[in-house]
């Protein structure tokens, strides 16, 4: 590739500056918002690819993406412009980008001083380079020995990716390795960099293939850097600054869509395995989850449905069902509904080459074509070739939406997974329609299952408009968050599993990706043994996404009773997380409406802690609560690292207080997962429930761990049917509390908005053992709060 060398300013425009690069290209710096700032290199004057699907501040993005000179959503700020002999400066009131002579780029941030501090920089030799002669670009930064990195959204091994080089290139990774694995699923090419004054967020906007190197590689010719390039498409990045990782987690949330918010019951147990619908007689098998999660009383709100239902011969075949599996697929619907479990059903957005829609399907010209014929392009696909539907033609998304429509919602399925869904078409010239505008499958891979699960999603929005729509899918690319809840794939089956899986969730949340979780009990290998089993649904139960999933090599099954003698161990699991599941609405809420982490490091509200940084096995659901899971075998005692706080930690279960800072050790017997809260917090709780069903959530208490001292904490609580639109017209409830303690009262101010009443007409307020100050509520002495 060629180095991008000497610039002239060229134009001054409102919101950017464009720069002559080599009297060819153009260098477009755009000033977004004080903090955030763009780079837009147009080579020989161009685009290779004028529009994306992942920007999309304030709204979602046309079907047919977003024009890439689009500044809608943003504010656009004041900034100004000075030009020196070898230099050029743009600045706002919080950030500064220099440029210089030959190409590079320096930026500074203001600190609370008002003071200019160093931010980052372009490596001064051969920063931009470009292939002369074809594809393929590159980006290299100056690294810093104090920076910690973050990010890439779903990535196997430590949390921290300093030091290690990363491929974006979306893989069916059956049976990865979570320590080493690389690539998996998305396409997430976002870092935060962290160091102690600063945090920087740094998101490449290119959808092609492409490596990330954050320190592994050195050059003995060029100081030590940092490098991102991609297979083909455009340099265009934004960077922008943030005081906490937090910060910058949010705001990349902001610029590239909001969490969506799904119906209540998708916060439940999910079950699933590929066993019962692969089995002859899918439906008894199917029917059989219903009586077993009621003989073991094993709460649970969903099955998911994987593709054997929809197989000839063993092979899979999208929108078919197998009738002579499922006989009665409405019969059964009806039978999940009667049991208050909805349904989920795999689709794949691949036709195999003897679907028995294929011929009509190609003869319309619905899948992606190949690059030299005209003809469907032909991939592997479930030991079988196949076509990709091209999910960037109408006519292809009205065909898909048909067959959701018809296939699936008509016969009772709730909802759809959509699985499968990496495009691994390595024709990279093959012939995407672009809605009326050809697009090689370079540049646009992981958009497909974008559009994919937006297909899906319209289908159930207009099925049923009245009910919010909740969707799964595996791989997708920033701005997949807009749709549906994610999961880490085909994980195999080990501690090491459980113990990297935890990580890649955190990551994944980090990165944007709030509605996460993993196939507990592992995908493939052989079945998990009974120790392992527990913790990893004690771990899976505080996650997001909690689906106990498998497809055993020994083919067995992974069910909540598979062991008789830990079952009531596995029950006692769920059964936390239901009494939780207030607890985990309202974070599903805050998620989108505050683009708050639902999975947290401990260092997100600790950065203050150094040792929060270290890498570690624990983390935080909300801020609130400490998951200290048990990732050895045989540990029945933990070390916990309890972060610096000046208000410390409770045990969740005993109501013993700890100071912040230190270390402790907590029993881990078999039949529990250690949780801490952070002392100041309120947990709001439910009874035992066994559905999620708001006319039968009857209970709601409110777990206060107040400070030791004196100090004021606040919190909430929301509530709805949960899974209409009525809150947008103001028909939830928003209950805030405020808790002021002091040496003898510790005092709960309860206030609430929206016109929604729940279930539940009295809030029970409990204190731990051993409290002894008098609860005021509402300036009254009592334990209830009733509703007005």
């Amino acid at each position: 590739m060629k180095t991008l060398k000497h610039w002239t300013l060229e134009k001054h425009a409102a919101h950017h500056a464009e720069l002559k690069v080599d009297g060819r290209h153009t260098l477009c710096l755009y000033v977004l918002e004080e903090n955030l700032f763009r780079v837009l290199l147009k080579r020989n004057g161009e685009l290779a690819l004028d529009r994306t699907w992942s920007i999309a501040p304030g709204q979602d993005v046309p079907w047919e993406g977003r024009p890439r000179e689009d500044l809608s959503g943003f504010s656009l700020p004041a900034w100004t412009l000075t030009q020196q002999d070898d230099s050029l400066t743009i600045a706002t009131e919080q950030l500064k980008l220099t440029v210089h002579q030959p190409l590079w780029l320096e930026w500074h941030y203001k600190n609370d001083a008002g003071e200019w501090q160093y931010l980052t920089a372009d490596r001064p030799t051969s920063a931009y380079l470009v292939n002369a002669h074809g594809d393929g670009v590159a980006h290299y930064l100056k690294r810093q020995k104090d920076e910690r990195v973050y990010g890439l959204g779903e990535k196997a091994g430590d949390l921290q990716r300093t030091g290690r080089r990363y491929e974006m290139r979306n893989l069916d990774a059956m049976g990865y390795n979570a320590a080493s694995t690389d690539p998996l699923y998305k396409h997430i090419p976002f870092t935060i960099t962290r160091r102690d004054d600063v945090s920087l967020g740094l998101f490449y906007d290119n959808l092609s293939s492409c490596w990330l190197d954050l320190g592994n590689e050195l050059d003995n010719y060029h100081t030590a850097y940092r490098r991102w390039q991609a297979e083909a498409g455009d340099i265009d990045y934004y960077l922008f600054t943030g005081r906490r990782v937090l910060d910058v987690t949010k705001a990349f949330v902001r610029l590239t869509g909001k969490t969506l918010f799904g119906p209540k019951w998708s916060l439940g147990y999910s079950g699933s395995t590929m066993h019962y619908t692969d089995a002859p007689d899918a439906q008894n098998q199917l029917m059989n989850f219903i009586r077993l999660c009621d003989e073991h009383a094993i709460p649970c709100d969903s099955f998911q449905l994987s593709s054997g239902y929809t197989s000839i011969n063993g092979k899979r075949y999208v929108f078919n069902w197998n009738y002579d599996k499922v006989l009665q697929p409405k019969a059964m619907s009806q039978a999940f509904h009667d049991a208050g479990l909805r349904l989920a059903a795999n689709i794949k957005p691949c036709l195999l080459q003897d679907h028995p829609r294929y011929g009509e399907v190609a003869e319309r010209g619905l899948f992606i074509q190949d690059s030299e014929a005209d003809a469907p392009e032909r991939s592997v696909f479930w030991d079988d070739e196949g076509s990709h539907l091209d999910f960037t033609h109408p006519e292809t998304v009205a065909w898909w939406q048909e067959g959701v429509t018809t296939q699936l919602l008509e016969m009772g399925i709730d909802s759809t997974w959509n699985d499968n869904n990496e495009y691994e078409v390595w024709d990279g010239e093959a012939r995407c329609h672009g809605f009326g505008q050809e697009i090689a499958i370079k540049h646009i891979r992981p958009v497909m299952p974008l559009l994919m699960m937006r297909a899906s999603m319209e289908a159930q929005q207009k099925f049923a408009p009245e009910k919010r729509p909740y969707l799964i899918s595996r791989s997708g690319c920033a701005g997949m968050q807009r749709y549906v809840q994610t999961w880490s794939g085909d994980n195999r089956t080990s501690w090491e599993t459980l113990r990297y899986n935890t990580r890649m969730g955190v990551g994944m949340s980090l990165s944007g990706l709030f509605n996460v979780g993993h196939d507990v009990g592992g995908f493939s290998g052989d079945k998990p043994d009974a120790e392992l089993f527990v913790r990893w649904v004690q771990n899976g139960v505080m996650h997001p996404r909690f689906t106990i999933h498998s497809w055993n090599d020994d083919h067995t099954v992974n069910e909540p009773w598979m062991y008789p003698a830990i079952t009531p161990c596995v029950r006692a699991a769920i059964e936390l997380r239901y009494r939780l599941l207030p607890y985990l609405y309202t974070l599903l809420w805050q998620a989108h409406a505050d683009d708050e982490p639902m999975l947290r490091p401990t260092f997100l509200d600790h950065e203050h802690d150094a040792q929060t940084f270290e890498e570690t096995d624990d983390f935080l659901l909300g801020r609130d609560l400490l998951v200290a899971s048990v990732v050895e075998p045989g540990q029945r005692r933990r070390p916990v690292w309890l972060p610096a706080s000046e208000s410390g930690w409770y045990d969740f279960y005993t109501g013993e207080w700890f100071s912040g800072g230190q270390w402790i050790t907590v029993d881990a017997p078999l039949e529990k997962l250690p949780l801490l809260v952070r002392a100041g917090a309120g947990l709001p709780l439910s009874d035992r429930i066994r559905h999620v069903k708001p006319s039968e959530d009857t209970f709601r208490e409110l777990k206060l761990f107040p400070r030791r001292g004196t100090g004021c904490d606040s919190g909430m609580l929301f509530e709805d049917d949960g899974e209409s639109w009525g809150y947008k017209n103001g028909d939830a409830l928003w209950l805030t509390w405020e808790m002021v303690c002091d040496a003898s009262t510790v005092n709960l101010q309860v206030s609430t908005r929206g016109d929604w009443r729940p279930a539940w007409k009295a809030l029970k307020v409990t204190l731990p053992a051993g409290e002894r100050r008098r609860l005021l509520i509402n300036g009254v002495e009592a334990d209830t709060w009733k509703i007005g």
